[in-house]
């Protein structure tokens, strides 16, 4: 197996501008067959929310307690719930789901540091770059819970809420959980609604923050169950005859 610094320094080099044609050629066969990892791993779990926050919250941290309870009540609406796998936030949402009953899953990450799975995972897969990993996180998703973070969970918000606003995926909801962490970003969007560089009809139409796990269970249930009408029934079933039991 490639160790994780060597798996770092390879998306590194990719990164710093062009190589040959067969280095190319090979990461471009690396990338394809992460794909295809993750769509055999996630293909059959029916619709789900993901959850993106910090790793670095504590079990005594009230976010990861709302976390927690947000992955138990959105498995009692029939979601899987996805995070990124690691600790804090993500730990807390498969938490939920795990002793709910539901189904709990976790796209890893593979990092020079060895960022570990969280105990409460039925389903995971790791993988090596992180633009694949946030593709797969957001394309089996119905509603995307974002709790407090840092970059990389605002990395993760605004590819969702970019890709809604250009129509690149369907107007799935948003909710940000925590009107006190979020206060600079709101009023950033109301900055942003002003010299109308989004618009507020977009934003009132899928994006939701609010203090209220209730609330947010509420407009998911509204916003993704009501409006795509979502049932069980919907889900593909895998076949033997291609090796994805």
């Amino acid at each position: 197996m490639q160790s994780n610094n060597s798996i770092n320094q390879s998306e590194r080099q990719f990164l710093e501008g062009p190589r040959s044609r067969l280095q190319e050629l090979f990461f471009l066969f690396k990338v394809c067959r992460e794909f295809i990892k993750g769509f055999r791993a996630l293909h059959f779990l029916g619709p789900c929310i993901t959850i993106f926050g910090s790793a670095r919250f504590k079990d005594d941290n009230i976010y990861y307690e709302q976390a927690r309870e947000i992955g138990a009540k959105l498995t009692d609406l029939g979601f899987a719930i996805m995070t990124g796998g690691g600790p804090g936030i993500m730990e807390a949402a498969n938490r939920g789901a795990f002793e709910n009953n539901g189904i709990s899953i976790g796209c890893n990450i593979e990092l020079p540091h060895e960022q570990k799975g969280n105990p409460y995972l039925h389903k995971w897969v790791n993988f090596r770059y992180f633009f694949v990993r946030k593709t797969l996180l957001i394309k089996y998703s119905y509603g995307f819970v974002i709790m407090p973070g840092g970059w990389g969970t605002m990395d993760e918000m605004f590819e969702a809420l970019t890709l809604i606003q250009t129509g690149k995926i369907k107007e799935f909801p948003v909710v940000l959980i925590g009107k006190e962490y979020w206060k600079n970003l709101i009023e950033l969007t109301v900055d942003m609604i002003n010299y109308k560089t989004v618009s507020a009809t977009e934003i009132k139409e899928y994006l939701l923050i609010t203090d209220s796990v209730e609330e947010a269970i509420k407009h998911i249930e509204k916003f993704a169950i009501e409006k795509f009408k979502l049932k069980k029934s919907n889900i593909i079933k895998p076949k033997a005859i291609l090796g994805e039991r």
